[in-house]
C-alpha cells in the first residue's frame, strides 16, 4: 500500500461519513483536468503479458474499475490516468431515483470490507449520457462499460423495457455494455436472474445493444449449483456476449466486525466466495466465453488467482477504498510475477492453456495456494 495513502489521505477520509467521503473524491476526480498524461505515464505498465483480446475489446492490462464508484459518469477521463485497462460506469436507471435512505455506506475496517445499499441511485439515463456527451472522447486503448438495471418501481415483467431504454441512451458511449439483476439493494431484482426472465432479458438487450458486447452481472449467491447452472444456460442461449461475476453479497460469515446492516458486502470477505463462483462458471461455460471477475481483490496475487480460476480480466472497486488509487499500478507490477509463480507467461498465454488440459490443470494446481 502506497504510504502517503496510508497515512495522510485514508486517516481523513476514513473520519468522514463514507458517502460524504466517496462524493467529495468524485467531486475532486470529476474536477481533474490538468497532469493526468503525466500520471498515467507513471502508473500505467506497458507490458505485452498484460494484454488481452475479448472479440472487438482490446484492454493494455486487465485490471478494471468495477461499477459503483462512478455512478452517474462524472470523471470518465479520470480512470485511464489512473492505470486502469478498462472501466465501468453506472449502475444507470431509465429514471432518476434517490436510492434508499442514508446511511447507506459502512465501512468495516478490521475485515477490509464494505457495506453497501445504495439501491441505484441517480440521476438517471439522460443526465449520465449529458456527462459523457461532454467528457473527452473515450479511448481506444481503455475501453468503457456502461452498466445499467431497471427503476425501483419497475415490476419484473417490464425490466426488458427499462434496460433497452437505457442501452439506446447509453450505447453510443459504451464499448461494452452489462445488465445488473444482482444487487441485492433492489427489492426482487435477483429474482431477474431465474432461467424465466433472464434469457428474454439478456436477447432484448442484445437486440437493443446493436451489436455492442452486452454481459449480464451475477450473485455470489446461490441455493444450489444446478440454479446456478440453470441461469447460466439461460444467459448463453440468450446471447450474451460474456458475464461479469460476481455482485457483492447477502453473507456475513466470518466477519471480525459487529455490524448489523443490511445491504451488499463486498472487499476481502467476498474473495473467496467471488472465486469459487468464477471457478464454477469457468467449468460450466467452456474455455471461450469472457468472464470479468470481480470482488475482494486487493493485491497482486488476488488478480492472478482469479485470472487462473476463469477471469480473463478482472475488476476493482472497495480495494481502492482501502489501498488507494495507485493499486490498479501494484497490480499491474505485481502480476508478471504472480502469473509465473503459478506457472503462466502472460495473461493471454493463461486464456490459451484453457484449451490444453494438462497445461490449464498444472496452473490450477498452483493457484491452490496463497502466496504472499
Amino acid at each position: 500500500m502506497s504510504l502517503w495513502y496510508e497515512r495522510i489521505v485514508r486517516p481523513r477520509l476514513f473520519a468522514a461519513d463514507p458517502e460524504d467521503a466517496h462524493e467529495r473524491t468524485m467531486a475532486q476526480l470529476a474536477r481533474w483536468r490538468f497532469g493526468g498524461p503525466l500520471v498515467e505515464a507513471v502508473l500505467t505498465r506497458d507490458d505485452d503479458r498484460l494484454a488481452v483480446t475479448l472479440g472487438p475489446l482490446r484492454f493494455r492490462n486487465p485490471v478494471g474499475l468495477a461499477a459503483g464508484l462512478d455512478k452517474h459518469g462524472e470523471a470518465p477521463h479520470a480512470w485511464p490516468w489512473l492505470g486502469f485497462g478498462f472501466y465501468e460506469l453506472g449502475t444507470v436507471t431509465p429514471r432518476p431515483q434517490p436510492g434508499n435512505p442514508r446511511p447507506r455506506l459502512f465501512r468495516l475496517v478490521d475485515d477490509e470490507g464494505i457495506i453497501n445499499r445504495f439501491g441505484f441511485n441517480g440521476p438517471g439515463a439522460d443526465a449520465v449520457a449529458r456527462h459523457l456527451a461532454r467528457a473527452p472522447e473515450r479511448r481506444a486503448d481503455v475501453p468503457r462499460g456502461l452498466n445499467v438495471g431497471k427503476n425501483k418501481d419497475t415490476p419484473p415483467e417490464s425490466a426488458a423495457a427499462d434496460h433497452r431504454a437505457c442501452i439506446e441512451r447509453l450505447r453510443p458511449f459504451a464499448d461494452y455494455l452489462v445488465i445488473n439483476v444482482s444487487s441485492p439493494n433492489t427489492p426482487g431484482l435477483r429474482l431477474l436472474q431465474q432461467p424465466a426472465f433472464i434469457r428474454a432479458l439478456v436477447a432484448d438487450a442484445v437486440d437493443a445493444a446493436r451489436g455492442v458486447p452486452v454481459f449480464v452481472k451475477i450473485a455470489p449467491d446461490w441455493e444450489t449449483p444446478d440454479a446456478l447452472a440453470e441461469t447460466v444456460g439461460a444467459i448463453v442461449e440468450g446471447g450474451a456476449f460474456g458475464i461479469v461475476a460476481t455482485n457483492t453479497t447477502l453473507g456475513r460469515d466470518g466477519l471480525r466486525t459487529a455490524i448489523d446492516e443490511a445491504g451488499g458486502l463486498s472487499g476481502r470477505p467476498l474473495t473467496q466466495r467471488a472465486l469459487e463462483v468464477t471457478r464454477t462458471l469457468r467449468r460450466l461455460v467452456g474455455p471461450d466465453l469472457p468472464l470479468i471477475g470481480v470482488g475482494g481483490i486487493l493485491d497482486a496475487d488476488d488478480a492472478a488467482e482469479r485470472l487462473v480460476a476463469g477471469a480473463d480480466v478482472v475488476q476493482i472497486y472497495s480495494g481502492l477504498i482501502y489501498r488507494g488509487p495507485t493499486l490498479p499500478c501494484a497490480l499491474n507490477r505485481g502480476l508478471p510475477e504472480a502469473l509465473t509463480r503459478r506457472g503462466f507467461e502472460s495473461v493471454e498465454g493463461l486464456r490459451a492453456s484453457r484449451r490444453a488440459p494438462s497445461a490449464h490443470s498444472a496452473g490450477a494446481g498452483a493457484a491452490g495456494s496463497r502466496t504472499a
